[in-house]
């Protein structure tokens, strides 16, 4: 292994939660917190306190995970939760979305950064329409495992035929998606089924407990084997007596490793240069890999300045049209012809809908063109042109510098999370277009 490998080897896993209304997605997270024995003492009491006052024999460990007042009084996920615990083994970070078709959009936000997602289904139901949206944002977003959680089978009184027939339906689905890691794991949140510790009740499953699987999946990648690319977030110039003459790019690496001496391409100017030196923790050092923030310092005297992208290794190409598949996220609808601002990395410049080439049917994979815009939860494929040129990766070879939001320039409201490039390679079209699309 590399000293790069070896130094960014992590045992964090950042990973989401979802499913359809009622599933059992936050008592299965309060569960996993409980069982792994990540709550403290105080908050398990008021736990054991709200339940008792609800009537309840047993503490709701749901409660452990919807903290705000409308998500108790109703029963449901309604924002996303984020909630940190660690094992032996590993540290996690857990994003808990809401099951409600409405709030689909915030799967995209908890989604967005985690390397697994956690599909639930209700055993009794099946794999439903919000379990297939729910897969179809983790494919689009590119979350390298899927791991799909039978939830409630102690009220199927543990059938082994339930489970394998939801398993099969949902793979095929997942696979049609492009997702290739997909893991089953037959579950009772409630009864602590096959959560942290195996199940009595289902000794026809030869598989790894959720926990065990969370805790061996394999995560992280070489930063090594990624192309640079450092998005210049703040220029910073002392000009005090003791560093009359600095000039550094404060940032964060998207991807990759830099290195002192390396070649870098400043877009979207397209300049190019070598790294003189790279500051962290006010010392210097030889290089830094995603996602260390550090300050950068080069060779040339430059006009660098916010919102510019440093790349090492093969660099974008510069340009103002851009055809991406997006995830609408806002209830105003995003049609033709409207004018937004879009955020890429650092860098935000007002950019024109030129077209709505389609609209991603979730329940068939189809593409259903002539759409005349795109409502909340909608995913389709539009064109874009910016007023200053963007160096974007395509999302499939980068999922930092590959995205972008599209922002409401009136009132700074996101309106759309935009991947670059095709979502899916499997979906299909209902109709012959009128013109190929890339």
């Amino acid at each position: 292994m590399s000293t790069v490998q070896e130094t960014t080897a992590t045992s964090l896993l950042r990973f989401a939660t979802a499913g359809s209304v009622d599933d059992g997605k936050s008592t299965l997270v309060g569960r996993l917190l409980h069982d792994s024995k990540s709550v403290l003492a105080d908050q398990l009491e008021a736990v054991e306190r709200v339940s008792l006052g609800r009537g309840q024999d047993a503490p709701d460990l749901a409660l452990l995970t919807d903290g705000l007042r409308a998500e108790r009084e109703q029963g449901i996920t309604i924002d996303v939760a984020y909630r940190y615990f660690a094992t032996p083994r590993r540290r996690f970070i857990l994003a808990d979305t809401p099951g409600h078709v409405q709030y689909t959009r915030n799967m995209v936000t908890g989604a967005s950064t985690a390397e697994l997602a956690v599909v639930l289904v209700d055993a009794r139901n099946g794999v439903v329409e919000q379990t297939r949206r729910h897969a179809a944002v983790a494919a689009l977003l590119r979350v390298p495992h899927v791991v799909l959680a039978v939830n409630k089978m102690d009220l199927v009184e543990y059938a082994e035929p339930v489970f394998a027939a939801i398993a099969e339906e949902f793979t095929a689905y997942a696979a049609s998606l492009g997702v290739g890691d997909v893991v089953a794991v037959p579950i009772s949140a409630l009864a602590g089924d096959n959560v942290v510790e195996p199940s009595a009740h289902m000794d026809w499953y030869g598989g790894p407990t959720l926990l065990e699987h969370l805790e061996t999946v394999p995560v992280g990648s070489d930063p090594s084997a990624e192309p640079a690319r450092f998005p210049v977030q703040y220029v910073i110039r002392p000009q005090s007596e003791e560093h009359p003459d600095y000039r550094g790019y404060a940032g964060q690496l998207a991807s990759g490793v830099l290195r002192v001496g390396d070649a870098v391409t400043v877009l979207p100017s397209g300049h190019t240069t070598t790294v003189a030196g790279i500051d962290a923790l006010d010392k210097e050092t030889q290089l830094a890999w995603a996602p260390q923030s550090v300050t950068v310092r080069l060779t040339d005297d430059l006009d660098v300045s916010r919102g510019d992208l440093l790349a090492a290794g093969p660099a974008p190409v510069p340009t103002k049209d851009i055809e991406a598949t997006v995830s609408h996220l806002n209830e105003r609808p995003l049609r033709a012809g409207d004018k937004v601002l879009l955020k890429h990395t650092t860098r935000t410049v007002r950019a024109l809908v030129k077209d709505i080439t389609y609209r991603i049917d979730i329940d068939t994979l189809e593409q259903r063109s002539g759409a005349e815009g795109l409502t909340v939860n909608d995913i389709g494929h539009v064109v874009l042109r910016t007023a200053e040129p963007l160096a974007l990766d395509t999302y499939r070879d980068n999922r930092r510098t590959g995205s972008f939001l599209l922002i409401d320039p009136a009132d700074g409201t996101t309106l759309t999370a935009g991947m670059a490039g095709e979502a899916f390679a499997t979906v299909r079209a209902t109709e012959p277009a009128e013109e190929d699309w890339v």
